[in-house]
């Protein structure tokens, strides 16, 4: 059930930043008045994973957001010594178990939109806490779909 909830302009816009010319490394959006997906914070390109992750503990156990991140790390194929650089984008929902119902509810609603909005995402991930959204999960979840 989709939430009525908008995507502004400057996300689909932001979203092409990221993906086209590579200008943020993240990007965390929120919704606002609980009528529109809106930017929240950029990450600069040289930011790493732990700033993304540090900013939504920082918003409390009881606040949601999505978050996109160009997420970079190594893939070996079987039987080779070769290490590949590779570059995933990935759409993250962030609602903690402890967040009230109602957020979560719309949030959860809304994701749809967003996702219509970010067309070419590689992955998309649900988080409720920080071990689900951890460096390792994503990576778990993100390699799970390369090539052996």
């Amino acid at each position: 059930m989709a939430s009525g909830v908008q995507v502004a302009d400057a996300c689909t816009q932001a979203f092409l930043d990221i993906k086209k010319n590579k200008k943020y490394r993240y990007i965390i959006f929120h919704i606002k008045d609980e009528k529109v997906i809106d930017i929240e914070k950029y990450g600069d390109r040289d930011s790493s994973y732990d700033d993304y992750l540090k900013h939504l503990e920082e918003l409390g156990p009881d606040q949601c957001r999505y978050g996109l991140y160009d997420f970079e790390y190594e893939h070996q194929c079987q039987g080779t010594s070769d290490r590949t650089p590779k570059q995933k984008l990935f759409l993250m929902s962030w609602c903690p178990d402890t967040a009230k119902i109602k957020k979560k509810m719309l949030y959860s609603s809304s994701f749809d939109a967003l996702k219509s909005a970010c067309e070419g995402i590689g992955k998309y991930i649900q988080a409720t806490d920080m071990a689900e959204a951890s460096y390792e999960c994503v990576l778990e979840k993100l390699r799970s779909t390369d090539r052996a």
